[in-house]
């Protein structure tokens, strides 16, 4: 897919940038939850190869996850389990060697559960509490040798398919079907996952909605520990998106900053949408060149954007973490 145009791509006339002056304003929403929690949930971490750059998407995002740890993984890169936890993560249970588990004698499911608490806690994850069988696939013999380890066992309402090769349109298009209390199976290894994030981050927030923390009580999503939903360290900041001058193929808009001058603003576009030219802040896109990540550059807390709008004149999406 071609990637969008950069800043100056598009030849504006200074006077066509000097009424990008709202016309109309219309704070985004914020992250109230209130419509709920949902789980993030990854699997088969972690893997040198993917796991922090995977925590580094869920951070700059402001949303937390629980990662389904394999235990032979957690003991071969245990620095790896220490940097879920300092991201503000939640660290669980999925097998020492991700069997088929009902293939395996009573004792030697406790074993691939065992060694993985064991595994885990010796690298600094804390002690699981929840467990999530390889390919969900349990019953009470298993779910017996887990509640003996002190662990919930968790399935998952959604299927992202990222394992199965979907793509990262039809990652966010399975975490839009999540609702109060639900988990969404995903995994730690593919960058389709990863970059899906962002948006999937967007979209719960434009529907009231949180990443919460699994219960191990009930096996459901609900509010973090403390009410809280950033990652320790994190702090919050809000949007307001004002609408600027409009023309036949494009329009501009204009993004402030408040409650914060160390922001990262996820903007987040409408397919066949493009960005044709930014302004006042520093930008990067991901691969699909429908999210756009914009950074303070040293002109203040008020950005702007030109989008081609291909048809489609929805405004963007907006998610801010500090």
């Amino acid at each position: 897919m071609p990637k969008p145009f950069r800043t100056g791509a598009l030849v504006l006339s200074v006077a066509a940038l000097a009424i990008v002056a709202p016309a109309a304003a219309q704070a985004a929403p914020a992250a109230t939850c209130q419509n709920g929690y949902v789980g993030l949930t990854y699997d088969d971490g972690p893997n040198p190869g993917n796991t922090n750059t995977l925590l580094t998407a869920l951070r700059n995002n402001n949303v937390r996850a629980t990662m389904f740890n394999v235990g032979q993984n957690a003991a071969a890169n245990p620095g790896l389990v220490a940097a879920q936890v300092n991201a503000g993560m939640w660290v669980a249970n999925h097998s020492y060697t991700h069997p088929h588990m009902l293939t395996l004698s009573q004792s030697q499911m406790s074993s691939e559960l065992s060694r993985t608490q064991s595994a885990i806690q010796n690298a600094g994850g804390g002690t699981p509490r929840l467990f999530r069988p390889p390919y969900g696939e349990t019953n009470a013999t298993l779910q017996s040798a887990a509640s003996a380890l002190g662990l919930r066992t968790v399935t998952w309402d959604v299927d992202s398919q990222d394992w199965n090769g979907a793509s990262t349109d039809q990652i966010v298009q399975a975490a839009s079907r999540l609702t109060n209390g639900q988990l969404i199976l995903m995994h730690d290894q593919y960058a389709t996952t990863v970059a899906a994030i962002p948006r999937i981050a967007a979209g719960l927030n434009s529907r009231g909605l949180c990443a919460g923390m699994i219960s191990p009580t009930t096996g459901r999503a609900v509010a973090p520990d403390g009410g809280s939903t950033p990652p320790p360290g994190g702090s919050t900041c809000t949007t307001t998106y004002a609408e600027g001058q409009k023309w036949n193929d494009r329009f501009n808009g204009q993004v402030t900053v408040s409650g914060a001058t160390n922001w990262t603003v996820t903007v987040t576009l409408q397919s066949p949408q493009r960005v044709l030219a930014t302004w006042n802040a520093a930008v990067t896109y991901d691969s699909t060149g429908l999210v756009m990540t914009a950074r303070p550059n040293g002109n203040g807390n008020v950005f702007g954007f030109t989008i081609q709008h291909n048809g489609n004149w929805t405004w963007p999406s907006l998610a801010c973490a500090a």
